[in-house]
């Protein structure tokens, strides 16, 4: 069975809540004080919103019921009733083979963040861009957060949307959910696009640290859960976040980009979902099993890459030896938002070279 990470968290986090004059920012985003490994998004955020003070925690507070995003104004909308739940998908083009983009996991993250891409590779494929269960629009699985229904709801989906072999293009945490289905239904998956992905023993090491079970027992504490995870979804927690651990061009967030990871992070079963996402209840560890992929793999980094430095592509290539990589200048942990031209001329090649 894949392993689970202890959840990830700052290793300075409990210090960061009584005072933050006495940390000094890391240089990188996936980095403690010490110089070593740790859980970035969670210091960065968490650190971001305590460095603003209790008045911002309380105004955040005050906002918790924040509006919903604006409703997409790209593709089609439909909602598919599957037998876990609702999942709200956008559909575009038409075209085979057809297309499945599943996005990454964090603070206010869902089906928008394939936006670009996905018009672009409408021109010649069928696209279906679904908000992961539990995340965006999306009801949670019945049954709670767990890797196995994700999976579950993503077959089911390919099964009964998409309908017939698809390549599925998933970034972060969604690549080791792809890898997964690739391997218990290779009939459903012609080829794996895996952007930035996670799902290593390494990257479960690098959110071990010494602060995950403080972490862990805020998240379990209803009241303090709450407090939490306001602080994590301040405007100035996502900002830094946004700007400073995902994007390699900090301008590239713009207001209209921060209000709707504002707003997603503050839909309630967003909120349910990003408090699993970082106490590890979503991790799936997927490297042991990589030696058993037998569908065409595309690996995709950006040069500035955070979550999964660039170097992380070579510990892939050692169980996917036949994989391609490509890296892209000019991007962090989204080289399909960063470098959304780039990264679909790479993947209409990659598709070009597909067996028949």
């Amino acid at each position: 069975m894949p392993s689970r990470p202890v959840p990830p968290a700052s290793p300075v986090l409990s210090s960061a809540f009584m005072t933050t004059k006495r940390y000094r920012w890391p240089g990188m985003a996936y980095s403690d004080a010490t110089g070593r490994p740790g859980a970035g998004v969670v210091a960065g955020l968490v650190l971001a919103g305590a460095a603003v003070g209790l008045p911002v925690l309380v105004s955040e507070v005050i906002r918790r019921r924040a509006e919903p995003p604006q409703s997409p104004r790209w593709g089609r909308a439909h909602r598919y009733s599957g037998a876990l739940g609702e999942i709200v998908f956008q559909e575009l083009g038409a075209g085979a083979p057809p297309l499945l983009l599943l996005h990454s996991c964090g603070p206010g993250y869902d089906g928008n963040q394939w936006r670009a891409a996905a018009e672009l590779l409408a021109g010649r494929h069928s696209v279906y861009v679904p908000d992961l269960p539990g995340w965006g629009r999306s009801e949670a699985p019945a049954g709670g957060h767990v890797p196995e229904l994700y999976i579950r709801s993503i077959s089911g989906f390919l099964d009964r949307v998409v309908r017939a072999p698809a390549v599925i293009v998933a970034a972060g945490l969604s690549a080791a959910y792809a890898v997964r289905i690739a391997l218990d239904h290779p009939e459903r998956v012609r080829g794996l696009v895996l952007a930035i992905p996670l799902g290593l023993a390494a990257d479960a090491t690098a959110f071990a640290t010494p602060g995950a079970a403080f972490l862990r027992q805020l998240l379990q504490l209803p009241v303090v859960r709450a407090t939490t995870l306001d602080l994590l979804t301040s405007r100035s927690a996502l900002e830094h976040h946004l700007r400073r651990e995902v994007y390699a061009a900090p301008e590239r967030v713009d207001a209209a980009l921060l209000d709707h990871h504002y707003r997603a992070s503050h839909r309630p079963r967003a909120r349910t979902a990003l408090s699993a996402l970082l106490r590890g209840d979503l991790w799936l560890e997927v490297e042991s099993a990589l030696d058993d992929v037998d569908v065409p793999v595309l690996l995709a980094w950006g040069r500035s890459a955070k979550a999964a430095p660039v170097e992380s592509a070579d510990l892939w290539l050692r169980r996917l030896p036949d994989a391609r990589v490509e890296v892209f200048q000019g991007s962090a942990d989204l080289p399909h938002v960063e470098s959304a031209g780039a990264f679909c001329n790479a993947v209409e090649r990659f598709l070009s070279e597909l067996p028949a």
